[in-house]
């Protein structure tokens, strides 16, 4: 049996094809025109561009905060190539923390049988979503302005209405004295 051709193992003419989806690897490398650098965070490297989201090891920041990344290994801007040694001085990374969520359950079980070995590990990573907003001070500038426009527009549409006053029919009755009720007794007095 030698290799078979890949354009071979699902074809076009087959029933499900149009319903599979195309999954490209986020292994795939990023254009090398574009501006990028490689960070490190929680012992993890990764490679970012401005407008990137990305999920890190938890950072102790509260959500809607921007947070700096000072360990960048590598940046490129297009035209070259900065290595550090070990890190790049004087660049950071700049980012906003969108949120603290948890990752995907991840198990290991370990079983031999007829040994009486079983050992079953588990657990969800704490993880921090963040949105890179510059790298190296160059960044998404055009889009922070746009952003910041359409928050000093007012808006159209109806205003609200100012809150309406309740009627008086409160006041009134405390005013007037107020009715005992008359209680039921748990025993009919006999005379």
């Amino acid at each position: 049996m030698g290799a078979e051709d890949p354009s071979r193992a699902f074809p076009a003419e087959s029933p499900g094809a149009a319903y599979r989806p195309l999954v490209q690897s986020l292994a795939v490398p990023k254009p090398a025109s574009s501006l990028s650098a490689v960070i490190v965070s929680g012992g993890k490297q990764y490679r970012v561009a401005p407008g990137d989201q990305i999920l890190v090891d938890r950072i102790a920041a509260e959500p809607g905060s921007s947070v700096k990344l000072g360990r960048v290994l590598l940046f490129s801007d297009g035209k070259d190539v900065k290595v550090g040694n070990p890190a790049v001085d004087g660049l950071d990374v700049d980012a906003r923390v969108i949120a603290h969520r948890r990752g995907p359950r991840v198990e290991s079980i370990r079983y031999k049988s007829k040994k009486r070995v079983r050992v079953h590990h588990g657990g969800r990573a704490h993880l921090t979503a963040l949105e890179i907003i510059s790298v190296g001070g160059l960044g998404l500038e055009k889009e922070e302005k746009d952003e910041a426009d359409e928050k000093a527009k007012p808006r159209r549409g109806r205003a609200k209405a100012a809150p309406r006053k309740k009627a008086e029919p409160k006041a009134e009755a405390a005013t007037e004295p107020a009715k005992k009720s008359p209680r039921r007794t748990a025993r009919k007095e006999t005379e």
